[in-house]
């Protein structure tokens, strides 16, 4: 199991989700299988900034973990994010979260992202999509998402249902 992270607090927030989506299947070698729904979310770190629109997606690829990641980082690029501050406002930050259990500790690179047990932003949407997914620490995305669902941890909001079928036939 494939899984990325995608948010964006500057512009059009949903629309640069959605291109952000595009831009990673259309240049080939990769293929979104499903997308969560989207949630608007407080910032977090640096919190004099809009708020965020997050989402995760699920994706099939033979792209080793590193080239996802270059792949990743060239879709920011192309989109305009422009790196000032650490935590800072961005048109879209994709982030890889999980690649099939793999353990990778790399300067650019460490899998599982070590900080989904610790972001409400990110469990949520990927309780949409792998619920069943075991965290580091043992538990399931769907455990750990509960303890932000309805309870005085959350900063995420349901923003819109998203059904990843009808979305692509949008794309042009």
């Amino acid at each position: 199991m494939i899984l990325i992270g995608l948010g964006s607090n500057l512009g059009e927030r949903e629309c640069q989700l959605e291109q952000a989506l595009q831009r990673l299947e259309q240049a080939g070698d990769l293929n979104i299988i499903g997308v969560s729904n989207l949630y608007e979310t407080k910032p977090v770190g640096d919190t004099d900034q809009p708020e965020f629109m997050n989402m995760a997606a699920r994706v099939e690829t033979l792209l080793a973990p590193l080239e996802l990641l270059q792949r990743c980082l060239a879709v920011e690029n192309k989109m305009g994010r422009v790196r000032t501050r650490r935590w800072g406002p961005r048109i879209i930050d994709i982030d890889l979260l999980e690649y099939n259990a793999r353990r990778v500790y790399q300067p650019e690179l460490t899998l599982p992202h070590p900080e989904i047990v610790n972001r409400g932003f990110v469990l949520i949407p990927l309780n949409d999509i792998a619920p069943e997914l075991i965290l580091e620490n043992g538990k399931t995305v769907a455990e750990m998402a509960g303890q932000y669902l309805g309870g005085t941890q959350n900063d995420v909001r349901l923003w819109k249902k998203v059904s990843w079928d009808k979305l692509k036939k949008c794309f042009v």
